[in-house]
């Protein structure tokens, strides 16, 4: 089989900071870590070749060489989407898909040939043996969750990392908290499942060999989800690891706030090279956090846990939304407020939208209140406000 394995564009974002990337010389900022563990899931005889639309564009000659095209996508990328299944069905080439946005909408997408969701690798390989019999079926999922000591390395030789600025690894997938707007439980459950130190060693030395990146993301949705298998295995083997070689780059991530209260975990994580910390603070409005169950940002004040991460010596960048049933044009004065006083580095600003499968998107839709045919394009949001759409723009 000949396999083109293709990851959409991303819509033009101030968060997303294309503009810097100019200037540094880079055409994005991570490689699709998930499309190049798909491709260690295919049978090595397979020929593949990976296209991230982010970085070199699309030509028909290679839609039209390969015998399936393999699509993988996130909501905020629907709109390129389109555009790649409108280039295949017209040249005839015939598409798997798979990620996040299919495994939650497939429905929605016609012009496709076959669906491989929730996992791939529960998945894939049922439609990889149907396929090998001559009998390939339309959808493939997966009600159980796959086992992270069995995920392979990302296959990287299918991409060029001088086109990119940092390195990307995953250790953990899920997340222990229930906010009602976020759809991470939804595809990925509520108990974080890691891989083994051994597991992530490996893949950071492929990005030694391969590059000499600046800074490695660990992609989770929460890293400190299961803090027991962090503290016990992934930080110290880290540690230990860095003391080897030559520490030639840093991490960032995604926590919760209550890291602020671990000063044990904290140290191990400084230790293992961690810096900057993506943190979903969303609103300083304790009712407003209780009534979206965020239940971890709750009880706290959020200023002094900010200024324990930085007094630590972590880079704090915070994640905020507005657009909340419970937000009145005060609460746009304070989150100002909120984001000038912590005196985070760079503060994320989004209108709250309601991802589909998620209780908010639910409860909404029971009120009427979802706006159709919505894009999750930046400065708009799938939700009728309580206050006019005007005011909250």
């Amino acid at each position: 089989m000949n396999i083109l394995l293709l990851y959409p564009e991303m819509p033009n974002s101030f968060w997303l900071m294309q503009h810097t990337l100019k200037i540094i010389g880079k055409s994005a900022w991570y490689p699709p870590l998930g499309l190049a563990t798909v491709a260690a899931l295919l049978p090595e005889e397979w020929t593949k070749q990976l296209v991230d639309l982010n970085v070199d564009p699309l030509v028909d000659e290679d839609m039209v060489w390969a015998d399936y095209v393999f699509l993988s996508a996130m909501n905020v990328q629907e709109k390129s989407v389109w555009d790649i299944i409108d280039r295949c069905n017209k040249l005839g080439a015939k598409i798997v898909a798979g990620g996040s946005l299919f495994t939650i909408e497939h429905s929605r997408f016609s012009g496709i040939d076959h669906f491989v969701l929730n996992e791939a690798e529960i998945t894939l390989p049922l439609f990889i043996s149907d396929l090998e019999a001559g009998k390939p079926k339309k959808v493939y999922s997966a009600n159980e969750y796959s086992d992270a000591h069995l995920t392979p390395p990302p296959e990287w030789d299918l991409i060029d990392f001088k086109k990119y600025q940092y390195g990307i690894v995953q250790y953990s997938r899920g997340c222990p908290y229930r906010c009602d707007f976020c759809d991470v439980p939804l595809l990925y459950g509520n108990r974080p499942r890691t891989k083994s130190s051994d597991q992530i060693i490996a893949e950071l030395n492929l990005f030694i060999k391969e590059s000499t990146v600046p800074t490695a993301l660990f992609a989770d949705d929460n890293l400190i989800g299961d803090r027991k298998a962090l503290k016990n295995d992934l930080l110290p083997a880290l540690i230990e690891w860095r003391r080897k070689h030559v520490p030639i780059f840093s991490f960032s991530t995604q926590v919760s706030i209550n890291l602020a209260d671990d000063p044990e975990l904290m140290s191990l994580m400084l230790e293992a090279g961690f810096r900057h910390l993506f943190i979903g603070i969303e609103t300083g409005d304790e009712g407003t956090l209780a009534e979206s169950k965020k239940w971890q940002n709750t009880k706290r004040d959020l200023l002094e846990n900010i200024s324990i991460l930085h007094q630590m010596g972590f880079i704090v960048v915070g994640g905020f939304i507005v657009g909340f049933d419970t937000d009145t044009s005060e609460t746009f004065k304070k989150q100002t407020e909120l984001i000038q006083n912590s005196g985070i580095l760079m503060a994320t600003v989004n209108m709250l939208k309601a991802p589909p499968g998620t209780p908010l998107y639910e409860r909404l839709k029971s009120e009427d209140r979802l706006v159709p045919d919505f894009s999750f394009a930046e400065y708009q949001t799938n939700i009728k406000p309580v206050m006019t759409s005007e005011k909250l723009y």
